[in-house]
């Protein structure tokens, strides 16, 4: 039989509101989970919709990491000195964690985490510039403001973001010289098509591969579609007050690195951009002579109206939300959305949105039992779980998390740390074994070993007991209402169930756990040091547990 439509408004029950707000949101909390069930899933999105980001990721890396803080001292504390916390990664990190775990826009802040991992900015990367945090800090509030909107805006606010122009290195892209034999830098040109828009091969409306009549996958370009797209991305530079070679080559922010624009979009300037023919995809020919803003706009134009991309991307945002092995039938019907959203609009993001989570393979509950739908929960998707779901705070309210990659010490993923333009791990990605012999992909799995597997069940024991760093930064966990239940191993459970479950916890691990906790004996006093750890190994074992870290 059919599944069930998806409840519009009310009759939403507690574990159907958490499961939905694990695909939709840096995790639940019980306030979220009330709020869901009290107007329902569509209104619940269509309220995310509306919802502002807290702050300014770039204004918070100018103000030297400090949320509200006024230069002057007169509404709010004063500003610590520029460069005070700027002099590396940490305040943007901050930043990106401040809104994941505190903003009320917790969809868009979810959709910021897809997109980065779809359109991949890293730190690494673009360690060259003077204030790399930054450039991050302005391509995360980029995507924010462009993750309800149009995805052909978006294609275009990422082509022209400072922070993409040093990661895949066209920034002062020069334009080909025959004299010389230069030719312009080719690497955005792959990768705007192969990652971020296309894909390789030619697609049906489901994401199945089209093929030619010997069978074989059909390319969507090859080496000349590179060429000429690689002239298309010559020329841009930094946004700034003419078209002069001072503002191409950066002089006039010099000395001071406070002037620097990675806020603003790169422009093309006409001494640098090629005007020769460009030979595109799907035969589409820029003429010579056009200027660089239109041999842009007829480029992404073409990009953004292919076929591929419904598919394409409609697919990997479901996989970094629901799961990650879709039915062909959801797929398409993602396709459906993003190629006309009901009133003959293409590439609206909040229809893909809607149609992704409100579709009824997500919705389905009986999806929970089947063994291959749902994904494995990426690691810092798992922390900040556990920041949400147990209201995590510091002393000096932020969240200081700098360095959590490493997969022998820590969780093994951090945002905007990616190693490469191809993410922590690829989209297609299938380990060995039962996964790839059934045909399946298994994306998260890629950075899914024994290393990553004893350093991620550490680091939640550690962190469920200590709470993350220390000194004023100290992350610690509100557990109180857990507390007042650990006397009671069995209500404690069922909260956790809700948190951190959303109501799959099996009767087996369940068992585990409970025989966990009744070893740790309360003493006579009811001891409040006996009765955190036993709330403590109650959240270690759970975000330990199969059932939660495979997420359905």
């Amino acid at each position: 039989p059919p599944p069930p439509p998806p409840p519009v408004s009310g009759a939403v029950s507690a574990p159907e509101a958490a499961r939905f707000l694990v695909q939709a949101s840096w995790g639940p909390n019980m306030a979220e989970i009330d709020r869901l069930r009290s107007i329902g899933f569509s209104a619940w999105i269509d309220e995310q919709f509306t919802v502002a980001p807290l702050d300014s990721h770039y204004g918070y890396t100018v103000r030297g990491g400090q949320p509200n803080c006024d230069p002057t001292g007169a509404q709010f504390p004063a500003c610590e000195p520029v460069g005070t916390n700027t002099s590396d990664t940490r305040s943007v990190l901050e930043s990106f964690w401040l809104h994941a775990v505190t903003g009320r826009d917790q969809l868009r802040q979810r959709m910021v985490a897809a997109f980065l991992e779809i359109m991949v900015v890293g730190v690494n990367g673009i360690l060259s510039t003077a204030t790399p945090e930054r450039a991050i800090a302005a391509y995360l509030d980029m995507l924010a403001r462009n993750s309800f909107g149009n995805f052909r805006t978006l294609i275009e606010e990422v082509t022209r973001s400072p922070a993409m122009g040093f990661f895949l290195t066209y920034h002062r892209n020069e334009r080909e010289d025959p004299a010389s034999g230069r030719i312009p830098d080719e690497n955005y040109a792959r990768e705007v098509m192969q990652l971020f828009t296309i894909g390789l091969s030619e697609l049906n409306p489901d994401g199945t591969f089209r093929l030619d009549g010997s069978g074989n996958r059909i390319p969507t370009y090859g080496q000349a579609e590179i060429a000429g797209m690689a002239r298309v991305f010559t020329g841009l530079s930094w946004g700034g007050p003419d078209f002069s070679d001072a503002a191409y080559n950066g002089a006039i922010y010099r000395p001071t690195n406070e002037a620097v624009p990675y806020d603003q979009p790169m422009k093309i300037y006409p001494n640098h951009a090629s005007t020769s023919e460009k030979r595109i995809i799907r035969g589409v020919i820029i003429p010579a002579g056009t200027p660089g803003d239109e041999s842009l706009r007829i480029a992404l134009d073409t990009l953004f109206n292919h076929p591929n991309v419904g598919p394409f991307i409609g697919e990997q945002l479901i996989k970094r939300l629901v799961t990650s092995n879709p039915s062909r039938n959801y797929v398409s019907r993602v396709s459906a959305a993003f190629n006309n959203n009901g009133t003959g609009v293409r590439g609206d993001l909040r229809a893909v949105i809607r149609a992704i989570l409100l579709d009824p393979e997500a919705r389905d509950p009986r999806n929970v039992t089947r063994a291959d739908w749902g994904k494995l929960r990426e690691p810092m998707i798992r922390f900040g779980n556990w920041l949400r779901a147990f209201n995590a705070s510091s002393r000096d309210q932020k969240f200081r998390i700098p360095s959590i990659e490493n997969n022998a010490f820590s969780f093994g993923q951090n945002p905007a740390r990616a190693p490469s333009v191809f993410n922590f791990f690829r989209p297609d990605f299938a380990p060995p074994g039962a996964i790839r012999d059934r045909g399946l992909r298994a994306p998260e799995f890629q950075i899914t070993h024994e290393t990553s597997v004893a350093g991620y069940t550490n680091t939640i024991v550690n962190t469920a007991r200590n709470g993350h760093a220390s000194g004023a930064g100290q992350l610690l966990p509100d557990y109180s209402a857990e507390i007042a239940l650990a006397d009671r191993p069995d209500a404690l459970l069922d909260r956790l169930n809700l948190l951190l479950f959303a109501g799959q916890l099996t009767d087996g691990t369940r068992a585990i756990i409970r025989t966990a906790l009744e070893s740790a004996a309360l003493p006579a006093t009811n001891d409040a040091a006996a009765r955190r750890l036993r709330v403590e190994m109650a959240v270690a074992l759970s975000m330990a547990s199969p059932e939660y870290v495979v997420q359905k």
